[in-house]
């Protein structure tokens, strides 16, 4: 550590993780790099699938690869350094380090709550103005919500980063959490963190709250729009593609929410930890799964795949 008190003091962290549970270790370990490198397979298949077939190259699509990028760099800032701590005695994690890792991670969590409200939008004007869909949601306005996306989680990771790392650090320097989160860290703070809480607010209800209503608004004019359709063979299909996709953002950015709103006399260590593996880990897992799962459009282009690899192998077998 550093010695003057004009300078941050503390150099590097500890990071707890999981340590609470010692008997789970190798339990913990293989469960979490399943879930990681199935993240990675999925994610990174959606992406080749929607880049290969000239189908899916439609406003849905293209949010979705983003999506899937946005997810592999999110889960990213953090399973690989949690993995290799496993099982390591002492956790360290430079300053900097840290400070990188709350960027990346907060970052792409703002970009994620972003794209999922540009998705709703897109439902919604694919199911309630089908006729106007390509004048409404053309490539170029695609491209540029998808830019604000990008653009607003960055801006959300720096304010973020920089209201936590401004902070005067004089010990201890242990976080009882799997990596850099914004509770933790405030916890440790030698100096006043009412400024940062006032800003964590701010950007929170910015971003996830902004993000939220606009799914919310979305979804209803699309729940009402389906409503109207007689048919119950087209009510379950209208069901069926946005039903799933509404719990998926519920739980993200209502998990997001419940964990970056509550005060920070009121922070739970062991809570924190659960919910942030869920919003964390489990969901930009299960993101390409109920996104695609019932997509007639992937089935369809998982059989050409299948298809070509059939003709392939009777001229390579």
């Amino acid at each position: 550590m550093a010695t003057g008190r004009n300078t941050t003091t503390v150099t590097r962290f500890i990071l707890l993780g999981f340590n609470e549970h010692p008997e789970l270790q190798v339990f913990l370990f293989v469960l979490f790099l399943g879930i990681y490198f199935m993240t990675l397979a999925w994610n990174v298949s959606l992406i080749i699938l929607i880049k290969i077939d000239s189908h899916l190259h439609n406003p849905m699509y293209f949010f979705l690869s983003n999506l899937s990028f946005v997810d592999i760099a999110y889960t990213s800032s953090v399973a690989p350094k949690m993995l290799y701590d496993f099982f390591k005695k002492q956790k360290t994690i430079s300053f900097v380090g840290c400070a990188a890792q709350m960027f990346v991670f907060i970052g792409m969590g703002g970009t994620e709550c972003c794209l999922l409200a540009a998705m709703a939008y897109d439902q919604y004007i694919a199911i309630s103005n089908p006729l106007l869909y390509a004048a409404v949601m053309p490539p170029s306005i695609c491209m540029q919500m998808a830019m604000a996306a990008h653009v607003g989680g960055i801006f959300t990771g720096l304010l973020q980063t920089i209201s936590v790392f401004h902070l005067y650090f004089c010990g201890p320097d242990i976080i009882n959490h799997f990596f850099c989160d914004v509770h933790p860290l405030l916890t440790l703070s030698c100096s006043s963190t009412f400024t940062s809480q006032v800003v964590n607010f701010i950007v929170v209800c910015m971003v996830g709250g902004t993000s939220a209503t606009i799914v919310l608004v979305s979804y209803l004019h699309i729940i009402v729009t389906v409503l109207k359709i007689h048919s119950a063979r087209g009510l379950a299909k209208a069901f069926n593609t946005w039903a799933s996709h509404l719990l998926t953002v519920v739980l993200f950015i209502g998990s997001g929410l419940f964990a970056y709103l509550h005060p920070i006399a009121r922070y739970s260590q062991n809570q924190d930890k659960v919910v942030a593996v869920f919003y964390g880990a489990l969901i930009p897992m299960l993101n390409p799964i109920i996104y695609s799962l019932r997509s007639k459009e992937i089935k369809d282009a998982l059989e050409k795949l299948k298809e070509k690899r059939k003709q392939m192998s009777i001229f390579f077998p």
